[in-house]
């Protein structure tokens, strides 16, 4: 490596910052090491409208054109492009990528499942996958619903890895009207 591998944090607990060295500089982690296994994310969060807004949106009515599909295809987009905006993220060559969107009477909740093979693991291009699709979608109906509100954007579940397997134990208060998605609906 170089000059500074005697600063580089290794082997601390889970719960050390990786992305810091000794003398609290941010790095990125080196992974060179770590072997190749199958990885999943899932990420969750949802785009609060008004009631005119989900109306459109149920009837494909909303006057920019289908801003479901744009979402979708945004979220799939950000996934892919997670390292060009997320400083310390490895470029990875992912497997998949789902982006699900569901109309709810409160708005639109937005889960997205990433899957890849390799060192490192997928949670921050789930997340990526979420919040993108969630900004397109706003840009869509900024000029239905003015108000709309990105909330609750979340990892709901990841597998492989050295910290194993971990799901949410339960959605937060403000998932849409009572009906909870499984994460199985996600992944194909």
């Amino acid at each position: 490596m170089g000059e500074f591998d005697d600063d580089l944090i290794d082997d601390q607990p889970q719960a050390q910052l990786t992305h810091l060295t000794a003398s609290g500089e941010a790095h990125m982690v080196d992974i060179g090491d770590k072997q190749p296994s199958v990885r999943l994310a899932s990420a969750a969060g949802m785009v609060l409208l008004g009631t005119e807004c989900v109306a459109l949106l149920r009837d494909g009515s909303i006057p920019k054109g289908d801003a479901l599909a744009v979402a979708r295809i945004a979220g799939i987009m950000g996934a892919k492009r997670t390292p060009d905006i997320i400083p310390l993220c490895h470029p990875l060559p992912l497997s998949g990528v789902d982006v699900h969107l569901h109309v709810y009477d409160t708005g639109v909740e937005i889960r997205a499942t990433v899957r890849t093979t390799y060192s490192t693991g997928v949670e921050m291009e789930a997340l990526t996958a979420v919040s993108t699709a969630a900004l397109a979608l706003i840009d869509m109906v900024k000029a239905v619903d003015k108000h709309a509100r990105i909330t609750d954007v979340r990892v709901t579940a990841k597998s492989g890895g050295r910290s194993g397997d971990w799901r949410e134990a339960e959605p937060p208060a403000s998932a849409a009207s009572g009906d909870v998605w499984d994460e199985s609906d996600f992944v194909s």
